[in-house]
């Protein structure tokens, strides 16, 4: 007897039963799968919207880029009044010592 001829159960024992349930539940899950593609593929004219909204998804990725320059000026120019306070504080110290030094001659 040739081995296909056994009954695959004998050759694997109780454990191919499992097997057998396993791929039964992949190919159903396959399956399922498949006609899920299957519906999607029927709308063909949605792939040249889809290129679309892919060149929208680079214009978004811009102008995201963009919004994030803006903020980061934003931030600069909080800082920029951060320094411009600081050195104002610092031309009070500046004249300050001058001041002293004029009312003291």
């Amino acid at each position: 007897m040739s081995l296909f001829e056994l009954p695959h159960l004998c050759l694997l024992g109780p454990r191919n039963i499992e097997c057998c349930r396993i791929t039964s539940e992949h190919t159903r899950t396959h399956i399922h799968a498949h006609t899920r593609t299957r519906t999607h593929t029927r709308t063909r004219a949605h792939t040249r919207t889809h290129s679309h909204s892919r060149t929208h998804a680079h214009t978004h990725t811009n102008a995201r880029a963009r919004t994030r320059a803006h903020a980061h000026t934003r931030t600069h120019a909080h800082t920029h009044t951060n320094v411009r306070a600081h050195a104002r504080a610092h031309a009070h110290t500046h004249t300050y010592p001058r001041t002293y030094i004029r009312a003291h001659t």
